[in-house]
């Protein structure tokens, strides 16, 4: 009896996302990207690589859906190359081979022109790294560009909202670009836990390049602290789950069940809307409810 020849080691990495991490990975990554529809017939989609876990897995499992066949629609991956190290480079060209990741890298020189702002540089620098890839996905012929963003980034920007820019926000699952005509932003890895990603690049050994971002070395920085509050909110809800373990998923939840009734305001559209703008208006209503209800008895 012949020996069954052994699966490449990358057809083993896909099988353990729909096999040993389907509840964790597989369905809750199908679970967004059916909920908020954002894969349709006919897209052309650049699969935005950082070379870091997040996205290495966004890549996987949106080739394994392509292989499903229940839509029509092309990938390409893209990979901006900032001004890596040539070691970083090398490690996320190593890792895109080793995952058959056919990837497509271009250049930029955002980190040289960041590493002269000193207010806000990791904010501007990923503002920057949009347009580029952008850009590069338009040029592609693509209509839409998919970054790894996952559960915990949508959480943790909540957060962040709340109690440093004083407004109730969130990360969207998918929106228009505002300065690239014809452009969509999707987040398909929207429901999947950082944990449980982690939990995967470990399974399968893998090695990811982490930040990669030389004003951080250079300036003898962690990422996490050069990023302070982002890494303070990663920090609080690792305390809050400690009592309530799905705390997380309440506070996302909370902006799906949003009554306006009781806000003091909320913009839409531009527009700020104050619950005094018809306070008196709806205490007529109410007063004359009142009055019909006594008129009846």
């Amino acid at each position: 009896m012949k020996e069954e020849k052994e699966l490449p080691r990358y057809k083993k990495i896909e099988n353990s996302i729909t096999s040993t991490f389907r509840k964790s990975i597989w369905l809750k990554f199908v679970e967004g990207i059916n909920e908020f529809k954002m894969i349709e017939d006919g897209d052309k989609i650049a699969v935005c690589i950082s070379g870091g876990k997040d996205s290495m897995l966004l890549a996987k499992c949106l080739q394994e859906i392509q292989r499903h066949r229940k839509m029509d629609f092309e990938l390409k991956f893209i990979a901006m190359d900032p001004g890596y190290s040539e070691a970083n480079r090398q490690k996320i060209i190593d890792n895109a081979k080793l995952l058959n990741i056919p990837l497509h890298i271009f250049n930029s020189n955002i980190f040289n022109v960041v590493e002269k702002i000193d207010d806000h540089p990791c904010y501007i620098c990923a503002r920057m790294r949009r347009g580029h890839l952008y850009n590069e996905a338009k040029r592609l012929g693509c209509n839409k560009i998919a970054l790894g963003h996952h559960f915990d980034d949508v959480v943790e920007t909540i957060l962040l909202g709340m109690m440093y820019g004083a407004q109730m926000q969130t990360m969207m699952p998918k929106l228009h670009s505002t300065f690239h005509e014809g452009m969509e932003l999707i987040r398909p890895l929207y429901y999947v836990k950082e944990a449980d990603v982690i939990e995967w690049r470990d399974y399968n050994n893998l090695e990811f390049i982490k930040c990669a971002c030389k004003i951080t070395e250079n300036r003898h920085l962690d990422s996490d602290d050069y990023d302070s509050k982002r890494s303070e909110m990663k920090s609080l809800l690792r305390q809050l789950r400690k009592n309530y373990d799905k705390i997380d998923m309440n506070i996302y939840n909370s902006t799906k069940n949003v009554n306006l009734s009781t806000l003091i305001s909320y913009v839409k559209d531009g527009k700020t809307y104050h619950f005094l703008d018809d306070y008196d208006k709806k205490g007529l209503k109410e007063s004359k409810k009142s009055d019909n209800f006594k008129g009846e008895e």
